[in-house]
């Protein structure tokens, strides 16, 4: 059964627009009610969003289909993506639903779909509920239709758990911590947290208006994080995305490490303990060479997988792994959460300042990285640019040009009209003259 209105995370478009219309998340509420309610007798569901001014358009059309199909709702308000995964399993829900299109600007929005186990759904999950949306679903009776509620305390119930995923016995007196929330799900639970915990914290990006989410701020700008990190003379910044469920860390200087070193320091140090599941760390082909040397020159091994946190999620449970994660910053620990959680993996890299006394320039450059170059071109919809012959052949003479000197990897967005051109190698002249020659044929071809 194939998926067209689902991508890698759920569904995502530009707001008002579909597939982000209120009609069909009316829809999709209807199917995932019917799909849910069958497996459960008293069927229960939390909702939560990030601070997307569409979010309220989203969050109503799915009520309302949720209960018309007799699911009782639960209304978390916003909170981060980790949260509505962790609370789903906890208050016992038989789906989870989080409203966010992440790491994307405001016009955009999407709808994730958890099981009851905190999960995201399995391809073949979604692909059923797509298909349940061609079809009459029938309503549930007069007398059955579901209630919906806010429930004030979600959020809370989120920061207290996270807070138990610091080490015990472990603080953070004495840290000065920038931590950029990009307007976004986490701009309150983040800084109480680490408050909390005991840093001395300098916000950023928490002051959300509906539309400036992601703005020049968060884990794809960290830009503004850096600056702060310097003009505050902070010990380490954390930068979150719009849904916080990625996480950059920017050391003392504001020089920003991606997924793959913080991956690289936590592995190493699990491994240390003996806690590190399976001698493996599971990533997607995103992630950087330098970081699969590292791993090997430490007796561990790296499994690759598509790109998009969920695939990286079930290799893990497929092979027993518990750390995963991807370049762009998901860090997905299965001993805590059940997806990437930015605030948990930043408190992980943080009990490794407080726990060595090390500065955090020291831990984030596990390894030295192979030179890697990634441009996204965006097509026009409707187009299939890497069908056309002129892109199969640049493709072909780059793969053979890099041949034995380094990789080549071109794929689809699964959340954007773009294709994504990545290639790494040691030499940086070939580096940039094979990327070029395919972003050039994609671009005449789109």
């Amino acid at each position: 059964m194939t998926r067209k209105l689902f991508g890698t995370d759920g569904v995502r478009g530009t707001a008002n627009t579909a597939p982000m219309t209120a009609e069909i998340a009316l829809r999709l509420g209807l199917a995932a009610g019917k799909y849910f309610r069958r497996k459960s007798v008293m069927p229960r569901v939390v909702i939560g969003k990030d601070t997307r001014l569409s979010g309220y358009m989203l969050e109503n059309a799915l009520t309302a289909g949720l209960t018309a199909m007799g699911m009782n709702v639960l209304l978390l308000g916003p909170v981060p993506t980790p949260a509505v995964g962790f609370l789903t399993r906890s208050m016992r829900a038989d789906l989870g639903v989080m409203i966010s299109a992440s790491h994307n600007p405001h016009q955009d929005n999407g709808i994730k779909f958890f099981g009851p186990d905190g999960f995201k759904l399995s391809d073949a999950a979604e692909a059923e509920i797509e298909a349940l949306l061609d079809t009459e679903i029938p309503l549930a009776d007069p007398a059955d239709i579901g209630r919906a509620k806010r429930i004030e305390d979600g959020r809370g119930r989120y920061q207290e758990y996270a807070k138990t995923t610091f080490p015990h016995g472990l603080r953070l007196d004495g840290l000065k911590v920038v931590i950029d929330c990009a307007n976004g799900a986490a701009y309150r639970a983040a800084p109480e947290v680490l408050w909390e915990l005991g840093a001395d914290v300098i916000p950023v990006g928490t002051s959300p208006n509906g539309k400036n989410i992601n703005l020049h701020c968060g884990s794809t700008h960290p830009e503004a994080a850096a600056e702060a990190v310097v003009a505050h003379g902070a010990d380490v910044g954390i930068a979150l995305d719009g849904d916080a469920d990625r996480v950059m860390i920017l050391d003392q200087h504001g020089r920003v490490a991606d997924g793959d070193q913080i991956m690289a320091l936590l592995a190493a140090r699990w491994a240390e303990e003996g806690r590190l599941k399976g001698g493996a760390l599971v990533a997607t082909v995103m992630s950087n060479l330098g970081l699969e040397r590292f791993l090997e020159g430490r007796g561990l091994r790296l499994e690759r997988t598509p790109v998009g946190d969920r695939y990286v999620v079930e290799r893990m449970r497929e092979g027993g792994f518990n750390l995963g994660g991807e370049q762009s910053g998901h860090i997905v620990m299965t001993d805590h959460t059940t997806t990437g959680d930015g605030l948990v993996a930043g408190l992980q890299f943080l009990a490794e300042m407080a726990r060595s006394g090390r500065q955090a320039s020291e831990l984030t450059q596990s390894f030295e990285t192979v030179p890697q170059m990634l441009k996204n071109v965006r097509y026009a919809a409707g187009q299939e640019p890497l069908a056309a012959a002129p892109v199969k052949a640049a493709i072909t003479e780059a793969e053979a040009r890099l041949h034995g000197k380094g990789r080549l990897l071109i794929r689809k967005s699964g959340t954007e009209p773009l294709i994504r051109v990545m290639a790494e190698a040691e030499d940086p002249v070939l580096l940039s003259e094979v990327v070029e020659s395919v972003v050039t044929a994609v671009e005449q071809a789109g």
